[in-house]
């Protein structure tokens, strides 16, 4: 997986302005986020929301602990100029830009740190989980969506049958990530995962979805030339090869969860022991 980072940022910042107008399953994985933190009993006073892109999570964590500091961070400028845009007098959020791989606060600064659909786009997940546990504090929570290979299947497979080239995105595998989570010295780690299939009438509905929120092609790797009538037909045919019995297309998305404690003393031996709950796909 390789990422550019001034590509993510700049095709997030465009797309800024009509983000929340197409970000149904973005914010649906959010609210499944918050649905497993009411299981925590926790009251923290400072709050790091990671890739808070605009706002919706960090507005949430600031109704939810009303009393706690919420400070949002996204890679993207364009992003955190609608946050802002979305400020009220009684509900202040601290946002900032800034790069999770590259935190710019101190030590042992947050009591939570929240991050949904977010870490798929980091290009080291050691320095990523790395720096997410140095700002926590000694038993601080990490709370964190992101996305697993089987995203957009359908799309991968379709391309594979047109050309050899990078269309799609590559994410990480969910033990692959545990295992980042348990090494940066975080303690009873729970990952689980869903299926979440969302339906289209045709592949370009699709396509416009991707390119609306930002998260179009961003591979290193990808193809850089424009996509010609003729193999957008071809990848247009291989697509239609999983339309469903009702008429409609569907796009995968499985989506990872995870969550663990910063250790409240010196780092542990290293030994591997973590919690997987492998959960039923969900037709939603």
């Amino acid at each position: 997986m390789a990422f550019d980072k001034k590509l993510i940022a700049s095709s997030f910042s465009e797309a800024a302005t009509r983000y929340e107008d197409y970000a149904f399953l973005q914010r649906e994985v959010a609210d499944r986020v918050f649905e497993r933190l009411d299981y925590m009993r926790l009251k923290p006073k400072s709050i790091l929301d990671v890739g808070c892109g605009t706002g919706y999570c960090s507005r949430q964590l600031r109704q939810i602990f009303s009393r706690a500091k919420v400070t949002g961070i996204d890679i993207a400028p364009g992003m955190i100029e609608q946050a802002k845009k979305q400020q009220t007098l009684f509900n202040k959020i601290d946002y900032q830009i800034g790069d999770a791989e590259a935190l710019n606060f101190s030590d042992n600064t947050f009591d939570l740190v929240f991050s949904s659909l977010t870490i798929q786009w980091m290009t080291d997940l050691k320095q990523t989980f790395s720096e997410l546990n140095r700002v926590l504090k000694p038993g601080g929570l990490l709370i964190f969506s992101t996305l697993g290979p089987d995203t957009l299947m359908e799309l991968r497979e379709s391309w594979k049958n047109v050309d050899q080239a990078v269309h799609v995105n590559e994410f990480i595998d969910m033990h692959i990530v545990g295992d980042e989570v348990f090494n940066a010295s975080f303690e009873n780690t729970v990952m689980d995962r869903d299926v979440i299939t969302l339906t289209y009438q045709t592949m370009i509905g699709l396509m416009r979805d991707l390119k609306a929120i930002g998260a179009h092609n961003i591979n290193q790797e990808r193809s850089k030339g424009m996509l010609g009538k003729q193999k957008f037909n071809l990848l247009q045919a291989e697509y239609e090869k999983f339309r469903w019995e009702d008429a409609q297309l569907p796009a995968t998305y499985e989506v990872i969860y995870g969550h663990a404690w910063k250790r409240q003393g010196k780092p542990q031996p290293d030994y591997h022991t973590y919690q997987v709950d492998i959960q039923k796909p969900d037709s939603n």
